[in-house]
């Protein structure tokens, strides 16, 4: 079995006592955060990338473990535990492997192999398999038993080959041959159901589809799993048949005897019946995963992006969620995101524009407006140009992305937040706080519905959570939270607290007023030394009684600190933000066997600039004046774009028609490059971008984009891509449409996948990509 860092530190590169060091740490209470950003010296450095890897593959090792132990049990329990089986269960490295192993002495139903063996045909079967003299027909008649429906010689020889057609399939090794042959050349055809051309329509490109399994995109995998899922497509993954049953063949058959004639028959049917479909439902599994993985790659790559989209900062916002009949739900916040005011305007309804727009001047003059949110939905580019077109001077007018924002006015967390109040108001609000701060108020929705990724609702819910539960506290970490204003929902992600304690510190706050030190946390019911040890450094107390509770300074640096500015004969308000004093500090003089250069460097580095933002600074964004809907486009039209998420096959852009377009990845990439989606990765999520039109179809609603900068790529040098579209509240159902029906080149389309035979390494190299920041 082997020890378990050892395994894991060759498979990472690192030291084993790095490894050690995370694990103990991680099972003592410790989150990835909070090792990664104050456990420096325990770990050597590892970040939350190595970490997040080093906690899941020991997990899973756990549970090969655990598996491999039960069949082990098992096994000595029918005494079939031979000092070999044992020995080669104790060094298999995959589960796949164990349940070779396992699979001849497994207990199964009733098979018709086993008939055979209630018939007494055993023996002959296995002396069959010898391929020796015997002529099977003439060994067949000692087994002829009309009471047992052996009437006929072929009735023997069937259920003798029955029985080896069995042990062929249960053969580990050949099975693990197999398996390669499978992985490297099955391949991957749908055709669509009789009958349902109509309805699975957006799947046509798949109706007559073929490609080699292991070079098939993600997406596209995705995409026809999800069609078969729906009805629409039947499909098979196999390789050439002939090709297998030669290797069957090559491994089994000994000569041309008579019995080697009958085995010959045995394999071809444990093939059809039995290992052929086995192994096809494994490569679909396995292939699945990788699928999977990649999928949830990109949503929580895009994610990330989204939740640490630079913040406008504590500003009096006047919010919009945009309406054509029933009208713009307004609502006017503090600096903290309260809701002061809420009103409905109907600008949009042929009347007289004047009283709505003698209201939304007086409520900014009221409210002292510094901002104007207004939601990209129905009515969102009318809208802002209504607003815009106000004698309001100095208050910037801002496109903010709803998506979601109906999911969270429908909540729990927003009944509770506000019980008085309508979903629309409170969808309102959400639009007006995401522009206040993304990360506060996306954490309070579900982040499958926040409108990026690709195919989220097709892969494993269990490892997509698990992974969005990642990313939403790293980037909450990150950023840090303020203690005294911020959401249970926000707090809960806080290392070390979760919901219950983030509950409490609320109730607490309420109850007994602002936390004015981050001591005084150790009052609130149920957060222990634990709990504190792990939040404290997160959380921050603007203008509390001490300097660096503001900080990301862990409270059990402070004394450090206190000793640096004694140092230098200061105060810790003078050693803050004073570069002189802080250069004048010699880090080195302060090396212990507990506190080394990487977290010294760290402290220094935050009394530079103590409790900054990671995010980037605010950039309000505009988009093509006169551009509102699909009909007002033209081919080769310039626009301004905002890009809206990123997937494997290109870039959704906003450019502000209520339908966003797609930067198909063949117009953006080279197809000679070994990795065309490796460009996309200087995109981000709410970047600004300069796009032309290529191809519009208003029917299907499709748009197709380029960007005109990019490398020199233009409409005019490049192929276009088939017009995309992209709804932000149904993105999950977008379906990714490959370039050519069947493909006769060998151009790579994407980087050549690894396929899932039982090498670690590769599954491995999936989740770093998996876990990248």
């Amino acid at each position: 079995m082997g020890n378990h860092s050892t395994i894991i530190a060759a498979e990472l590169v690192v030291a084993e006592q790095q490894v050690l060091a995370t694990i103990d740490l991680l099972e003592g209470g410790a989150t990835v955060p909070f090792v990664a950003r104050y456990r420096k010296e325990m770990t050597g450095g590892l970040d939350e990338v190595q970490i997040a890897l080093i906690r899941d593959r020991s997990q899973q090792l756990k549970e090969l473990d655990k598996r491999r132990e039960a069949i082990l049990k098992a096994l000595s329990a029918l005494d079939k535990l031979s000092p070999e089986l044992e020995k080669q269960i104790l060094e298999a490295t995959s589960i796949t492997v164990i349940e070779d192993l396992y699979l001849p002495y497994k207990p199964k139903r009733k098979t018709r192999a086993s008939e055979a063996r209630k018939k007494g045909l055993e023996p002959l079967a296995l002396e069959i398999f010898k391929q020796g003299r015997i002529n099977p027909e003439t060994a067949a008649q000692a087994y002829l038993n009309g009471e047992l429906g052996l009437q006929t010689i072929e009735d023997v020889l069937s259920g003798a080959r029955d029985i080896l057609a069995e042990m062929i399939n249960e053969d580990a090794e050949m099975r693990g041959i197999i398996r390669k042959h499978f992985l490297q050349k099955a391949r991957l055809k749908s055709t669509v159901v009789t009958g349902k051309e109509a309805d699975g329509h957006k799947y046509k490109d798949y109706f007559d589809w073929e490609e080699l399994m292991k070079t098939a995109p993600s997406h596209r995998l995705l995409a026809i799993f999800r069609a078969e899922n729906e009805g629409f497509l039947k499909i098979e993954v196999m390789p050439a048949e002939q090709g297998v049953l030669s290797v069957m063949e090559n491994y089994f058959i000994k000569g041309f005897s008579p019995s080697s004639a009958q085995v010959k028959l045995a394999i071809q049917d444990s093939y059809k019946r039995l290992m052929g479909p086995s192994m096809e439902n494994e490569v679909r599994n396995s292939y699945k995963e990788l699928a999977d993985i990649e999928a949830i790659r990109v949503f929580t790559e895009n994610a990330r992006q989204l939740l640490l989209a630079a913040p406008l900062g504590q500003k009096n916002v006047l919010a919009i969620d945009p309406g054509f009949r029933t009208g713009c739900k307004i609502v006017c916040l503090d600096k903290q995101g309260k809701l002061l005011y809420n009103n409905t305007i109907y600008p949009h309804t042929g009347g007289d524009q004047k009283k709505p727009a003698t209201v939304v001047v007086h409520l900014c003059e009221k409210y002292n407006i510094e901002a104007i949110a207004v939601g990209n939905g129905t009515a969102g580019r009318e809208t802002e140009a209504f607003i815009k077109g106000l004698d309001i001077k100095d208050v910037p007018v801002v496109m903010v992305n709803e998506s979601g924002a109906s999911i969270y006015s429908a909540s729990e967390t927003a009944r509770e937040e506000f019980p008085d109040q309508d979903i629309t108001v409170r969808g309102a609000v959400s639009i007006g706080r995401r522009l206040l701060d993304p990360l506060a108020e996306l954490v309070k929705i579900d982040p499958k519905s926040i409108g990026v990724g690709q195919y989220q609702h097709d892969v494993d819910q269990a490892k997509l959570q698990a992974s969005l539960d990642d990313t939403v506290m790293s980037c909450v970490n990150s950023v840090g939270v303020e203690l005294n204003t911020a959401s249970k929902q926000l707090l809960a992600y806080v290392s070390g607290i979760g919901p219950q304690l983030a509950q409490n510190i609320v109730e607490f706050r309420n109850k007994n007023g602002a936390f004015k030190n981050r001591e005084s946390l150790r009052q609130v019911p149920r957060l222990g030394d634990k709990a504190f040890e792990q939040a404290a450094g997160f959380l921050r107390i603007a203008d509390g009684e001490q300097l660096l509770d503001a900080s990301a300074v862990h409270p059990e640096r402070y004394a450090l600190v206190h000793k640096m500015a004694r140092d230098l004969n200061c105060s810790i308000n003078s050693l803050v933000s004073d570069k002189a004093l802080l250069q004048a500090i010699e880090p080195k003089k302060y090396v212990t066997d507990e506190i080394g250069l990487p977290t010294l460097t760290d402290i220094l580095s935050e009394l530079a600039k103590p409790g900054r933002d990671p995010r980037g600074a605010f950039e309000a964004f505009s988009f093509t004046p006169g551009v509102n809907k699909i009909t007002d486009l033209k081919v080769g039209m310039k626009l301004a774009g905002i890009i809206t998420n990123i997937t494997n096959f290109g870039a959704f852009v906003d450019i502000g028609v209520h339908q966003d377009g797609l930067v198909h990845i063949s117009l953006i990439a080279e197809r000679s490059m070994p990795d065309v989606s490796d460009i996309l990765k200087k995109y981000k999520i709410q970047q600004r971008v300069d796009v032309v039109v290529n191809g519009v179809d208003v029917e299907r609603k499709r748009i197709s984009l380029g960007l005109p900068n990019e490398a020199g790529v233009t409409a005019k040098n490049k192929r276009p891509a088939p017009a995309k579209t992209h709804d932000p509240k149904q993105q999950s159902k977008a379906v990714s449409r490959p370039r050519e029906v069947k493909r006769q080149d060998s151009r790579p389309v994407q980087k050549p996948k690894a396929t899932p035979d039982g090498d670690l390494q590769m599954k491995l190299s999936a989740l770093k990509e998996l876990f990248k920041s």
